[in-house]
């Protein structure tokens, strides 16, 4: 079995050396509701598939229509393993029990750096956010991340709302993925409407950097090792 769990992911945990992130469009909220069920019920009734894979989350968009899969594994081999033994057998239950989700594609990741939440913060976050950010060939994203650190440090009062931000580089070298675990959608908000800082123009005006795309999501499904 593959039990349930209301608790978020712990990204910080150093066992995962294999972050790996991917959406999926379904159209509606009513469909998004139905595939995580599905996905729920697919995994419930199966063995956890693999002591390398220490935990997998899904989470639904504020859009309607799409859903974000976030999956900790130990390494990429790990992962290889289970797309050629386990995947298809629960791709194909889910597909039956809701055809036509759009599978736009997998992002491999390592994590960089966190801020992490400070100490005695039991806020269950109630707003998960990524950020996608895309650089020029060549741009120096870890420096950029360090950057943001910094900025997010220096102006503790702005993000009061912010409960952690976990810095993912992309394998491919193009991007980097924030996952921010914010307080309320108010409390981001609020953060997005306060007056900028050098610091921040600083972030935003960084050499390399070519777009930047945010997207809200809630927890939707967490399921770990029995």
């Amino acid at each position: 079995m593959s039990p349930r769990t209301e608790q978020h992911p712990d990204l910080t945990d150093p066992r995962v050396g294999a972050p790996f992130f991917s959406t999926w469009r379904v159209g509606t909220p009513e469909r998004q509701r139905q595939t995580v069920e599905a996905i729920g019920r697919t995994w419930e009734r199966r063995p956890w598939p693999a002591g390398d894979l220490l935990g997998y989350h899904v989470y639904a968009g504020h859009d309607g229509s799409t859903l974000m899969h976030y999956s900790q594994w130990s390494g990429e081999h790990a992962y290889e393993s289970f797309v050629k033994a386990h995947r298809q057998e629960r791709v194909d239950e889910i597909d039956t029990a809701v055809p036509g989700i759009e599978r736009v594609g997998l992002g491999r990741y390592r994590r960089y750096r966190s801020r992490e939440r400070a100490a005695g913060d039991a806020r269950v976050p109630g707003l998960i956010v990524t950020v996608r950010v895309d650089f020029e060939a060549g741009a120096r994203r870890e420096e950029w991340v360090d950057l943001v650190v910094k900025a997010l440090d220096d102006d503790p009062e702005g993000h009061a709302g912010l409960v952690s931000a976990h810095f993912h580089l992309s394998t491919d070298g193009g991007h980097v993925l924030n996952y921010a675990e914010w307080g309320s959608a108010d409390a981001y908000d609020r953060a997005l409407a306060a007056p900028s800082s050098e610091m921040w123009e600083r972030v935003r005006t960084y050499p390399g950097l070519k777009g930047v795309v945010g997207s809200r999501y809630e927890h939707a499904l967490g399921l770990m090792p029995g």
